[in-house]
């Protein structure tokens, strides 16, 4: 019975230990597209009204903290989708505004982003041949 507690508890704290590093860089991750949108220049719309992206990341680090708090953002996709595709209030979807474009939804705004940093991260990782 003890070793079955002892193998128990083993499994349990590498389950955890694992967990962490991917949670951290999760989190990384979402903090650099929380990034990029704050230095875009772009204009980030919730509820009816436009906002710099300096008030779009505080906004969007408020619902991340929300969800971070319920175990609920196991990967960045999962994050865009729950807390920066629409207002959790009004229902109504954020748009994205770069200059003289055209609006769009913040999901496709924020996934070719993610897609960007991943691509860069993946060059930067890459040895030089």
């Amino acid at each position: 019975m003890r070793s079955l507690f002892v193998a128990a508890l083993f499994l349990t704290s590498s389950l955890v230990a694992s967990a962490e590093p991917a949670a951290t860089a999760v989190r990384a991750e979402i903090d650099a597209l929380l990034g990029k949108l704050q230095s875009s220049g772009c204009e980030f719309y919730r509820n009816g009204s436009w906002h710099n992206g300096a008030e779009a990341k505080a906004h969007l680090l408020v619902k991340l903290e929300y969800l971070e708090a319920r175990n609920a953002v196991p990967s960045t996709e999962k994050f865009i989708e729950l807390g920066a595709s629409s207002s959790s209030f009004s229902g109504q979807p954020y748009r994205v505004k770069c200059g003289t474009l055209e609006p769009i939804d913040s999901s496709i705004w924020l996934s070719a982003e993610l897609k960007a940093i991943r691509s860069a991260a993946k060059a930067q990782a890459s040895p030089a041949r």
